[in-house]
């Protein structure tokens, strides 16, 4: 997973409430645990004119031209300003792989739907809780300039815009986490050691456990 430390990003936006998981990516892609190939298909419904399926040639598609996200101005953007209920519906954890691979590295809304929420943490992306007011004061910078971009520094729980700066919560452990770029795995790895000196007295102590394993 790739640490998130200080981030720079041009901001787009996602200027609707309630956007649940299927349509950050639809049920129809939901056929891999690879982590990748997401991305094509993030807003799927949004970003194209026609029905979405697998494995079709996402670069022959027609793109809808009323979606920001399809916009010129949008284009390398790495910070998505959304609204309240950022991520509620299904559980599914594609949908922060899918945002990820376009090319977020944070979101910032009033709330998150609970699960989305967690999921970021576990897949280097940075969901960012602020003020309504605050929010909406970003919407309007944003829309008022072309390359609007935010500053994000997590050490500090800072976001700084046009030289306002607004403060974040984050969970300590979360944030150590995704400081250092710890997942789930990485974690449990770095008690490799510990694991394999119990599993080898473990052996020594219930050797029995161990031949009924093979046999």
């Amino acid at each position: 997973m790739r640490a998130f430390t200080t981030h720079t990003g041009l901001v787009a936006p996602m200027d609707r409430a309630n956007v649940d998981t299927d349509l950050i990516i639809p049920k129809q892609f939901l056929k891999s645990i690879k982590r990748t190939g997401f991305g094509p298909n993030a807003f799927d419904e949004l970003r194209y004119l026609d029905k979405g399926e697998p494995g079709k040639d996402n670069s022959t598609r027609p793109l809808n031209p009323e979606f920001p996200l399809n916009h010129a101005r949008y284009q390398g953007a790495s910070v998505l300003l959304a609204r309240k209920n950022f991520g509620c519906g299904s559980s599914r954890e594609h949908a922060p792989w899918a945002l990820e691979e376009f090319g977020f590295r944070a979101i910032i809304a009033p709330s998150f739907a609970d699960i989305f929420y967690n999921n970021c943490f576990k897949n280097g992306l940075l969901p960012i809780v602020l003020d309504e007011t605050v929010v909406d004061s970003l919407f309007a910078a944003m829309y008022s300039e072309e390359g609007f971009q935010i500053e994000i520094d997590l050490q500090a729980q800072t976001v700084t815009s046009a030289g306002q700066t607004y403060t974040f919560d984050v969970d300590e452990f979360r944030k150590h986490c995704l400081l250092n770029g710890f997942d789930d795995i990485s974690l449990t790895l770095l008690d490799a050691e510990k694991i394999q000196t119990y599993e080898a007295e473990r052996r020594q102590s219930q050797p029995w456990l161990f031949n009924a394993v093979h046999q």
